[in-house]
């Protein structure tokens, strides 16, 4: 990977905690768009990120970002570090009284609580205001950790999530009712531990991709922060675990790198279909030059996965460049049309945002314009929405001229048109991971 400036443009940190009130709006908000845009991403403490590399920025401390609308008007912004024990020593707090965890990655609301998401740590609650609240008292099964992207089913209102270990078990499956006790507590038996990142649902199954990246400790004494990369010889894999839990079965595919799922669903003859960002290799280790090549860049594919007769078929379904997929969360697990996407147009830009249809096998595309940025699309629903894009695609764009952000607000029926409002933002939301769309109560 070629050196960045990790300090500079989209990826710069911002030093400070603030709250804006008085906002200034481009076109006409939503009068039912009425709840908080939060979006998660590492943000170092000290203000300034150390290194020049996609691995020095990963494992920065949590920084939130939330916009709040309500009645028509876009009401406050505001962004606060989650408190965690690194925030506390940094800041001359007891250290003691908070823990040891680095929710940097996602934010989910399941059981009355909302959460900031670690990779694999314990998650943290958040309230409205941003406030840390500490770790989730709905949950108790979540204080040995997660991953950062857990799925709820939105039949059964369950949390369906894993933990993986560089240390055995390397996977830990669970389940949580939708009062948020844990009902599933299963180890998955791995031999060697996994990067990965994502999982998908369906009614039937859960179901996991154990790709060929793994753990490689000797990273760690050539002063990278994070001990993975890609294997040759390692085989990449689908593994589906019943839903309700018990042994996994596990279906061989063509060797890939694959961060981020975009939805699953069952066929009637039992079929398993998943959709991914999918690429053909990633975090490939370079020995003679102790260094990382660049990643190649992902694009939508579909598998096909027949549990009884171990097999799977997989098809490219668009060549473009995408990452960050999203979709209407209330099709989780269940069939779907529409998948919502950050474009790339380089391995250094993520711009434009692309909508497809999966049904009608068209593409539409919000264009934007060379120097800025954006985040990934986040989909609200309408009130009463009857069909799947019925509502609103919101987003953070970077504006390089400026050097600050604004929130835009599509039409998720035609992305392609100019947005219904924008939120223009006198600073900066640094780019992150991701968010979510906090429903007011």
């Amino acid at each position: 990977m070629a050196p960045v400036d990790l300090n500079s443009g989209v990826l710069a940190p911002v030093s400070d905690e603030t709250s804006i009130t008085n906002l200034t709006v481009s076109g006409h908000i939503p009068d039912d768009l009425n709840g908080t845009l939060v979006r998660n991403g590492p943000n170092p403490l000290s203000g300034r990120f150390e290194g020049s590399d996609v691995l020095d920025w990963w494992p920065e401390a949590a920084m939130l970002h939330a916009l709040r609308f309500g009645d028509g008007k876009a009401l406050e912004y505001r962004n606060r570090w989650v408190r965690t024990r690194a925030w506390a020593e940094n800041s001359g707090e007891h250290a003691q009284n908070h823990i040891e965890t680095n929710p940097n990655v996602n934010v989910i609301h399941h059981s009355g609580t909302t959460m900031a998401l670690a990779e694999g740590g314990v998650p943290l609650a958040i309230d409205a205001r941003l406030h840390t609240l500490g770790v989730p008292v709905t949950h108790a099964g979540l204080a040995d950790g997660m991953t950062a992207h857990p799925k709820i089913d939105p039949v059964t209102g369950e949390l369906v999530a894993f933990r993986q270990d560089w240390a055995p078990p390397f996977l830990r499956y669970m389940v949580f009712d939708p009062s948020g006790q844990r009902v599933v507590n299963q180890e998955v038996d791995m031999a060697s531990p996994s990067m990965m990142h994502d999982m998908a649902i369906t009614q039937r199954w859960s179901v996991f991709i154990d790709v060929s990246v793994s753990i490689d400790f000797a990273l760690f004494e050539q002063g990278f922060r994070i001990p993975i990369r890609w294997y040759d010889d390692r085989p990449s894999r689908i593994g589906l675990v019943p839903r309700a839990g018990g042994a996994a079965t596990w279906i061989e595919i063509e060797p890939c790198f694959v961060l981020h799922v975009v939805n699953a669903y069952d066929e009637d003859d039992g079929t398993v279909v998943l959709d991914v960002a999918r690429c053909p290799w990633g975090f490939r280790f370079d020995v003679g030059n102790a260094q990382f090549e660049s990643n190649p860049l992902a694009s939508l594919w579909r598998y096909r996965i027949g549990p009884a007769a171990g097999s799977s078929y997989a098809k490219q379904l668009d060549p473009s460049h995408i990452e960050l997929p999203r979709i209407n969360e209330s099709l989780t697990g269940q069939p779907y049309r529409f998948v919502y996407a950050v474009e790339q147009p380089t391995d250094e830009e993520m711009r434009g945002i692309v909508k497809y249809d999966l049904k009608a096998r068209c593409i539409e595309r919000y264009e934007v314009a060379p120097g800025d940025q954006n985040s990934e699309p986040v989909f609200v629903p309408r009130r009463d929405a009857v069909e799947e894009d019925d509502g609103w695609v919101l987003a953070s764009v970077y504006r390089g001229d400026s050097n600050t952000s604004d929130v835009i607000i599509l039409d998720a029926k035609d992305i392609s048109k100019n947005p219904v409002a924008t939120v223009h933002l006198p600073r900066r939301i640094p780019a992150g991971f991701h968010g979510a769309w906090i429903h007011a109560i």
